[in-house]
């Protein structure tokens, strides 16, 4: 009963730090008035209400939590956190079912980028900031859930940080504490934010638009002020200054957080998981560049590779912005783009996917195995940088890719069962399991999410929780193992 006591404390904590931050939202809509007041005056005391019912009550309760419990815990927060943040959308929007705002609002915190709703152009100030609030606080969420969550799981935070990332962080590197640790990597977060913020203001974007585009960048959650996404601008400054900022955020925070500490950029060359996720992207852009071209998609070489690049970074990175239908484009490009989205994004980053560490450990592994298979007598340990890699990782990550690619083909079959197309179904459930976005045909970037069934959006909000809590959170509550003293 006291493991349940803690969970529902940590839980209220939690819910009243979000009725902070729509409280935000809720002076943005007095100050601006843009006519939501009323929607945040009923959601922020609702949600601190209920926040400080679980908490409270429970304050007595031990702190210490078992592993089941953390995963739980972990689960709980990310399912039901979101119920509490469709308030100010349902009180705004009558008309919107819960699942609809459910929806929206899990895309706003997994960092996906997918929506059902139109005519953004025309929401309060009030509301679009809370959506990109929701994205930039969920997106270095993430980050902190591998240093600072993952030790009341029973499992240290900082090991199994360093063990996701060989070769490009040392522990002495980072603050000796997780709580130093968070805070450290908070700053970076924030302050390359702001960094972004002024210059998406230079490139010739609004305050309010600059601070919402730079708060999806950063957290590669791809929300937008505009049905037309980036592509209302219309901008190749906003363009270059965004892809920047969304191939920053897909690296790993904790190089930044060195290379910051050292003011050195030598830490991003020892780092071979970023060297890799830019070799790949940046080729990427190239080859997609030259397939446009020679199809006759667009006119010349140079505006290929802008929209090119553009397109398929973000997407690539598991942000989600576009500035043109990429729908329409030879289907070797989309669909190009969209294996990215699985791979390209490295650990202790804001994106999602397998991770660019995960791909390079099952490389080596294939690679490994072909030389036993040669050299059936040799010892053989696998590095990456300075560090060997011990099998118990490379288990893990053999499970992990398993998992991933059987909980795709079975939400890719629950789509095809409800009667949708197979391209969109297989493009909506990888956008959305990847966390990246806009996908194909019904789902493509011309349009939305807003067509799908009330199952189909369940299906695809199952499977944006399941890949933004790295799928082991979520799955290992159902085995009955784990539940066993």
């Amino acid at each position: 009963m006291n493991v349940l006591f803690t969970i529902i404390h940590i839980f209220g904590l939690v819910t009243m730090g979000f009725s902070g931050v729509m409280l935000t939202c809720l002076i943005t809509s007095a100050i601006a008035g843009d006519g939501a007041l009323d929607a945040f005056l009923m959601a922020v005391p609702i949600t601190l209400a209920a926040g400080m019912l679980l908490f409270f009550p429970t304050m007595k309760t031990p702190k210490k939590v078992s592993r089941q419990a953390g995963f739980l815990l972990v689960s709980m927060t990310w399912s039901l956190i979101p119920v509490f943040c469709t308030l100010p959308l349902l009180f705004f929007m009558p008309q919107l079912s819960f699942i609809d705002a459910y929806f929206e609002v899990v895309s706003d915190l997994t960092t996906t980028g997918a929506t059902l709703l139109s005519g953004i152009d025309k929401l309060p100030m009030s509301i679009n900031l809370w959506r990109h609030e929701l994205n930039w606080i969920a997106g270095m969420g993430i980050i902190i859930l591998a240093v600072a969550i993952l030790p009341i799981l029973g499992i240290g935070g900082m090991q199994l940080y360093i063990a996701e990332t060989p070769g490009s962080v040392k522990e002495s590197d980072l603050p000796p504490r997780i709580a130093q640790t968070a805070k450290a990597l908070w700053m970076v977060y924030a302050g390359i934010t702001a960094v972004c913020i002024i210059a998406l203001k230079l490139a010739g974007m609004g305050w309010f638009d600059a601070i919402c585009h730079a708060f999806s960048a950063m957290s590669l959650g791809g929300a937008s002020t505009h049905d037309d996404s980036v592509g209302y601008f219309k901008s190749l400054p906003i363009e270059i200054v965004l892809t920047v900022f969304q191939l920053v955020a897909a690296i790993n925070f904790a190089s930044h957080f060195i290379a910051l500490k050292k003011r050195s950029l030598r830490p991003y060359w020892y780092d071979m998981e970023a060297k890799a996720f830019l070799l790949l992207v940046l080729s990427s852009c190239v080859l997609a560049a030259s397939v446009l071209f020679h199809s006759g998609t667009y006119p010349d070489f140079w505006t290929a590779l802008r929209h090119a690049s553009f397109n398929l970074v973000t997407i690539a990175t598991d942000c989600g912005f576009s500035t043109q239908n990429f729908d329409q484009w030879p289907i070797f490009v989309p669909m190009w783009m969209l294996f990215l989205s699985c791979l390209s994004a490295s650990s202790g980053s804001t994106g999602g996917g397998i991770r660019m560490i995960r791909t390079i450990i099952l490389m080596k592994q294939a690679r490994m195995e072909l030389f036993k298979f040669i050299h059936p007598a040799a010892i053989r340990s696998m590095r990456i940088g300075d560090n060997a890699i011990s099998h118990n990782i490379v288990t893990s990550v053999m499970g992990f890719i398993f998992l991933y690619f059987i909980s795709v083909v079975i939400l890719v079959f629950a789509l095809l069962f409800s009667g949708l197309d197979f391209i969109s179904a297989l493009s909506a459930i990888i956008a959305c399991f990847n966390n990246a976005g806009p996908g194909l045909n019904q789902v493509g970037p011309a349009t939305n999410y807003a067509g799908l069934s009330d199952f189909q959006t369940g299906v695809c909000t199952f499977a944006m929780l399941l890949g933004r809590v790295q799928i082991f959170s979520i799955v290992i509550l159902f085995v009955p193992e784990f539940w066993r003293k």
